[in-house]
């Protein structure tokens, strides 16, 4: 069975304030042109250095993560997006208690009042959340879709909904089709 991205970093999705902040961590940095083994292998490397919540990235030296995307291969953008996410995680802790969930309402765009969350990131972040927010169903990126044309499937989200009862798992599945293809 097709794992999903936020699966394959380690992140057990559930709607709680630690898991959706690694999901958006995730997605922040899928977003960048970086190959998307690369950008998982990331946030499994910062999960695996205890960066797992706001409070610990926001206080961490940003050597450190940049230290951490450097042993993960995740170099191009290591600068930038440790800038990035030490900004995303002390906004959350400032502004919103810490917890994404307190974007639900509005998302995916309420999420793009992060610094480095645009349009494309936030889609990602439905896409896997969908699963825990049924109300964001169903969302099938610009990847997904893409991914669901090269297999010759209908390009209309409400008819690919009608595929599946895994919404995450199967856009996974047409995101990982569009990357192979």
């Amino acid at each position: 069975m097709t794992q999903t991205f936020a699966e394959e970093a380690g992140i057990e999705l559930v709607d709680a304030p630690t898991p959706l902040f690694q999901l958006l961590t995730l997605c922040m940095l899928q977003a960048k042109p970086i190959k998307a083994p690369v950008a998982v292998a990331a946030a499994r490397g910062l999960f695996n250095a205890g960066l797992t919540g706001p409070q610990a990235v926001a206080h961490a030296p940003r050597s450190t993560l940049i230290r951490v995307f450097g042993r993960t291969g995740y170099a191009r953008y290591d600068e930038s997006t440790a800038t990035r996410l030490k900004a995303m995680s002390a906004k959350l802790l400032r502004d919103f208690g810490g917890d994404v969930s307190t974007l639900r309402d509005g998302a995916p765009a309420s999420l793009e009042v992060f610094d480095g969350v645009g349009p494309a990131c936030a889609a990602m972040f439905a896409r896997e959340a969908q699963g825990v927010w049924p109300e964001l169903a169903p969302v099938f990126d610009k990847k997904a879709l893409e991914g669901a044309r090269l297999l010759g499937l209908s390009a209309d989200p409400d008819k690919l909904a009608t595929m599946s009862d895994d919404l995450p798992r199967f856009a996974a599945r047409l995101v990982r089709a569009a990357l192979k293809g």
